[in-house]
């Protein structure tokens, strides 16, 4: 007779069985924080959300993807895998410290309030920040919190040097991709041999003085994060842009013509209910024999450097590393591309071998497989439920809050629906009807029905847009896949968050204790946490 104890008992234990405790979350990308000057940065409104959160007993603040963006003004196309968004320094420590006048950044100071206008933030950000750059170079100890200028290269030289130069040498070839740049600058090795002109020299330099601004002000984050007990929950995709510091220092690990530096195959989905086309993506395409060959050196490099920005880290497009929808570069639609293997468990065996407590989250939406299942639980990650998915196809729904697993993750909705608010007054009546009945509500506050849906869920961790939180409508969608224009720009204001705080804060401390999601963290990675006494 089968005996299913020692059958699990002859399974392997999961790689990363971390997610034990339950806690509350809320999402926000810090783009979206108020400000003066034209986008959220890691300033004090940062903090200001981090003592909103302590205070609301949430543990945990997730975020997108913190690198540079490109065209698009996309998280999730960047142009390092490994370098930070400059756009999110803090401008005001330059302007105590004299790097910066008032009357420089009064143009940033003009920007809009409630939303990114990323056109005129590029047209002026860049010229103010080298401004910056070029005093500190005269008066360097006026900076001397944030650590050693030399000392930050020398650290970060595997990455930060390629990523500078590849900044500099875009801005010097008028923003093209660098697969349209000459041939002798066309890969980092070739560039290496080069001599640089005085000007593209400076340009390197001050792209490195920019990283050193960003890793400086988010280490103080963190350490301010961890005083209060609240963790950061980062956003790794699966894939890098085609243009990018990564495909150009390192081709030989991408999919690519070794001469052009083309792509041979890209990324996408195949044809379904949704979209009969398919969805092409674009993003270059691993060589995972090549990878593999290497121990997964670069995906190693990658999951440390995140680990070393984050407590945790979501990691996008988990079914891709059991298997990836292949598409030829040439093709205008995702109809004619075919799966091939992922690498399975033999990249998180190699990723625990070298970061063995790292707590990773799949994001595992969409049509998973039973292959992509075994993989999840081999890893022991946990996966995501979306309860904006949960309604209009009856009670075997995996959403649905008495079908989902306890080591997972809840949202209310992620950064690519729409709010809750908003997602509710366009789902139609049959779904309308539906969520009433389960959730026993009227309807008239279904942002608060999916809240306290998530809370008092088995998941262990619930997490929560802001936007949910705030009640707010369609008007504050952070981004709608499958379009080009207008996302990634919303922004709250302070005084949303202030309200929020006087008359939701008490609400959400007891939301959290009486749903058993208010135990500390004791994992954060900076400072011993000091969680606030109710």
């Amino acid at each position: 007779m089968w005996d299913s104890e020692e059958f699990m008992s002859e399974r392997p234990a999961p790689l990363f069985p971390w997610l034990q405790e339950r806690a509350a979350g809320i999402l926000l990308h810090p783009t979206a924080l108020p400000g003066p000057f034209g986008i959220g940065n890691l300033g004090e409104p940062a903090h200001r959300f981090i003592d909103f959160l302590a205070d609301a007993h949430t543990r945990y603040w997730q975020i997108c993807p913190l690198g540079p963006t490109g065209y698009g003004d996309s998280p999730y196309q960047c142009f390092s895998a490994f370098a930070g968004n400059a756009y999110l320094i803090d401008l005001t420590p330059l302007l105590e410290r004299h790097l910066l006048t008032e009357d420089e950044v009064a143009p940033l100071r003009a920007l809009p309030k409630g939303y990114v206008d990323f056109g005129r933030l590029y047209e002026l950000f860049w010229p103010i920040l080298r401004r910056a750059f070029q005093r500190y170079l005269q008066a360097r100890d006026v900076l001397a919190d944030y650590g050693d200028f030399d000392q930050f290269r020398a650290a970060h030289h595997h990455w930060l040097h390629p990523y500078a130069l590849f900044s500099a040498l875009k801005q010097h070839f008028g923003g093209l991709a660098w697969q349209s740049w000459p041939a002798e600058w066309r890969s980092y090795r070739a560039a290496l041999n080069r001599p640089l002109s005085t000007e593209l020299a400076e340009a390197v330099h001050a792209q490195q003085f920019y990283q050193f601004l960003f890793f400086a002000q988010w280490r103080k984050l963190r350490e301010h994060a961890a005083s209060r007990g609240v963790g950061i929950i980062g956003d790794l995709p699966i894939f890098v842009a085609l243009d990018s510091a990564d495909t150009w220092s390192a081709p030989e690990i991408f999919q690519l013509d070794q001469h052009t530096g083309k792509p041979l195959q890209v990324a996408g989905v195949p044809p379904d209910y949704f979209s009969p086309l398919g969805q092409l993506w674009g993003n270059p395409l691993y060589d995972w024999q090549v990878l593999r060959s290497r121990h997964f050196d670069w995906w190693v490099d990658r999951f440390r450097a995140n680990f070393e920005l984050y407590d945790i880290v979501r990691l996008d497009h988990f079914r891709g590393f059991e298997a990836y929808w292949s598409i030829d570069a040439r093709a205008t639609d995702a109809r004619l591309g075919f799966w091939e293997n992922g690498p399975g468990l033999a990249l998180f065996k190699a990723v625990h071998q070298k970061i063995p407590h790292a707590r990773i989250i799949a994001e595992d939406l969409g049509l998973i497989t039973e292959p992509v299942v075994e993989l999840r639980e081999a890893t022991g990650l946990p996966g995501m439920a979306v309860l904006q998915f949960a309604f209009g196809s009856g009670s075997d729904n995996f959403y649905l809050p008495h079908n989902v697993h306890p080591n997972s993750v809840i949202y209310s909705g992620t950064h690519d629906n729409d709010t809750s608010l908003g997602w509710y007054e366009s789902a139609g009546p049959i779904i309308q009807d539906e969520f009433r009945r389960y959730l026993r509500s009227s309807g008239k506050a279904p942002n608060w029905d999916l809240i306290h849906a998530a809370y008092k869920s088995v998941c262990r961790l619930a997490i929560t847009p802001l936007q949910d939180i705030l009640g707010l409508g369609s008007e504050a969608r952070f981004n709608t896949p499958g379009t080009s224009i207008g996302n990634w720009q919303w922004r709250f204001e302070m005084h949303q968050l202030d309200h929020a705080r006087d008359t939701l804060g008490s609400y959400l401390r007891e939301l959290a204790d009486n749903s058993g999601r208010q135990a500390p963290q004791p994992h954060l990675t900076h400072q011993p946490m000091n969680f606030p006494i109710s």
